[in-house]
């Protein structure tokens, strides 16, 4: 038992000390522009992480009258309902963001495992993968989207997968492009040779070495997705009220400009900085992986 914890131990240590690492080096080698987009990442994922901490009210509680102005109470007035829109932006953080996470990740593994599997086999795999992603492509994403949600309903499983689905081959046609090069190697062959299956050289041989484009792509593709799910519940198909998001906070309040009120633009603006500075970040991951030099 003592020999377990102590190893559970030196593997956190371990891997915090990694972390540690890792974050030293982002912090070094990054300009500005990257550190401010990673700083305000960081802020808003922390926001939704604790959002039931730092929340000062309940996600349904109404507290107040109906658009009423900022005060110690309410720091950024209320909603529509009378809700505490601090409170509503702390929880849509976490739902939007962490919906949009889950959907990328579920987007990669579905165009990943299709786009290596296409440049790992070839011949008539890779023709019919091909063209069942340039069919998807031809359809509008959003249109694709309205529709099949409409069909099936917006609970937050039915979002997520539909909305990964819709977004893989943009994600398949980047892991095949990469990947093509990588199958033709030397080692790839030689793994080959050895007997090893398919999964395998996927997982151990084309994976690392496409990776560095790959983690650019999933900041690109994030910020696509958390922007095309604020847009659907800006439409009505997103996630749905009570729950707390950002694109149906703007759409529930856009009355309010009428009366000169503001409240629609404090989730609007939520949107807009968490996407800057995911871009800020990606950006700067993008010219790492290209080899271009900083200037002097």
């Amino acid at each position: 038992m003592n020999a377990f914890v102590a190893s559970s131990m030196s593997t956190f240590v371990a891997s915090v000390g990694a972390s540690a690492s890792a974050f030293g080096w982002f912090w070094r080698s990054s300009p500005v522009s990257a550190k401010i987009g990673a700083a305000i990442v960081f802020l808003w994922l922390f926001a939704g992480i604790f959002a039931g901490v730092l929340a000062p009210y309940d996600e349904t509680e109404i507290v107040g009258a109906v658009w009423q102005e900022w005060s110690s109470a309410t720091p950024l007035g209320t909603d529509q309902l009378g809700r505490d829109l601090l409170t509503r932006i702390l929880y849509g953080a976490r739902n939007t963001i962490f919906i949009a996470l889950l959907t990328t990740i579920l987007s990669f593994f579905i165009g990943i495992t299709c786009g290596f599997m296409a440049a790992a086999l070839g011949g008539w795999t890779d023709q019919l993968l091909s063209r069942i992603v340039d069919i998807l492509l031809s359809i509008p994403i959003l249109i694709f989207s309205l529709m099949l949600l409409s069909v099936l309903g917006t609970s937050v499983p039915v979002l997520i997968v539909v909305l990964a689905m819709l977004d893989s081959p943009r994600v398949f046609r980047l892991a095949r492009s990469v990947s093509m090069d990588i199958v033709v190697m030397d080692y790839v062959e030689v793994a080959r040779l050895r007997g090893e299956k398919l999964w395998w050289i996927m997982r151990r041989e084309i994976l690392p070495n496409a990776v560095a484009p790959l983690i650019a792509e999933f900041g690109l593709r994030f910020c696509f997705i958390f922007l095309l799910i604020s847009a659907l519940s800006f439409l009505g198909l997103g996630l749905q009220p009570p729950t707390a998001d950002w694109g149906s906070m703007v759409r529930e309040n856009a009355g309010a400009i009428s009366f000169g009120i503001l409240t629609p633009l404090i989730p609007a603006l939520a949107i807009a900085s968490l996407t800057i500075g995911v871009n800020l970040v990606v950006d700067w991951m993008l010219h790492k992986t290209s080899g271009l030099r900083d200037e002097v």
